[in-house]
Order: C-alpha cells, then sequence, then structure tokens
C-alpha cells in the first residue's frame, strides 16, 4: 500500500507543481563610462519579486512580477533618471516574465541537485513584450527550488533609450538582467 501511495504521490508531482515566489532579487547590469571614474557597471537591485509559476500536463503558465521602481543602484541620480526617463515606472511599474517552456529539467523533478536550465518566456518592460530566453542554474533542496538566471539584450529591443547625461561619456548597447529566486514548491 505504501508503495502505491507514492507511486501515486510521484505521479501527481509529474502533471502539477506550482512553485510560488519564497524570495527573490532581480538586478541589472550596465557597462557605463563616467566622467573621471572610466568603465565601471552600473548596478540596480531590488528584492520586490513576487509571483507564481505552475507545470501541470508539460506546459508552463503563470507569471513572475518584478517592482521596477523599488530598483536602487550607488546612485540617486540614476535611479531617478531610469525612473522617469528609461522606464517610465509612474506608468510602467513593473516588469513581467510570464514562462513557457523551461530546457533542461527532468520529469519528474529531483529532490536534491543541480541541473543547468533554460528559461524561455514573454518579457514585458514597459509596454513592450518579447519573448527571451534566460540560462542559468536551478538547485532542488526538498521543497524549495533555487535559481539563478541571467539574459541580456539592447535597449532598444524593449524601445528603451540609453541614458545620455553630461557626466556619463558613454552606456554600453547591451543591458543583462539577473534574477536569484527562492520558490516553494507546492504540490
Amino acid at each position: 500500500m505504501g508503495r502505491i501511495a507514492a507511486a501515486l504521490v510521484l505521479f501527481g508531482l509529474a502533471l502539477a507543481q506550482t512553485l510560488e515566489v519564497a524570495s527573490g532579487e532581480a538586478r541589472y547590469r550596465v557597462k557605463e563610462e563616467l566622467f573621471g571614474v572610466g568603465i565601471t557597471d552600473a548596478v540596480g537591485t531590488t528584492k520586490e519579486v513576487k509571483g507564481q509559476v505552475v507545470f501541470q500536463n508539460g506546459k508552463w503558465s503563470g507569471r513572475l512580477v518584478v517592482n521596477l521602481e523599488s530598483l536602487k543602484s550607488d546612485q540617486a541620480r540614476r535611479d531617478n533618471y531610469l525612473r522617469q526617463n528609461t522606464l517610465q515606472t509612474a506608468r510602467f511599474p513593473e516588469a513581467v516574465f510570464v514562462p513557457v517552456e523551461v530546457k533542461g529539467l527532468p520529469n519528474p523533478w529531483p529532490r536534491e541537485g543541480r541541473l543547468p536550465v533554460e528559461v524561455v518566456g514573454d518579457l514585458t518592460i514597459r509596454d513592450v513584450t518579447q519573448r527571451v530566453s534566460w540560462k542559468g542554474e536551478a538547485e532542488f533542496r526538498g521543497s524549495e527550488v533555487r535559481v539563478q538566471l541571467q539574459t541580456a539584450f539592447p535597449f532598444e529591443r524593449f524601445g528603451l533609450v540609453q541614458p545620455r547625461v553630461p557626466v556619463v561619456l558613454s552606456v554600453e548597447n547591451n543591458i543583462r538582467l539577473e534574477v536569484e529566486i527562492v520558490f516553494r514548491v507546492r504540490p
């Protein structure tokens, strides 16, 4: 009887899994050249990441939301410029990601261990939605799944304008996004 129950639980896990964000951090990185400083990475982060994703019948659904208004770097002027001009967070306060495929993940999922993964889905920044691919790693720890993922794209892919201010000599036309999310697995 115990084996039958265990088989049914594993079968159910293979059919439907809900991953709820327990904690997370999202980051952007952009190379910039500042007058008197040189080339450096501008990095902004937020811990305001929420949402859930569901894997059922071989398909992914759900959404992950990042609060763009809460992004902070080491420069308040940069943060204000990004909020007001580049991201226009008064009108578009969130970035939303809707997953459609996860490559490299076996079914059923392992209870422990790390795997390289690629997560494909639709990312919306401001009023532009584009299909993007994130690459990284998933770590399984019992009822938790920790993911670290990265993607990159040019500003214009999402209709964003590169920052142009006097103290910034240049900004590379490549935005790198990184996320670290701890999901709680719910049956």
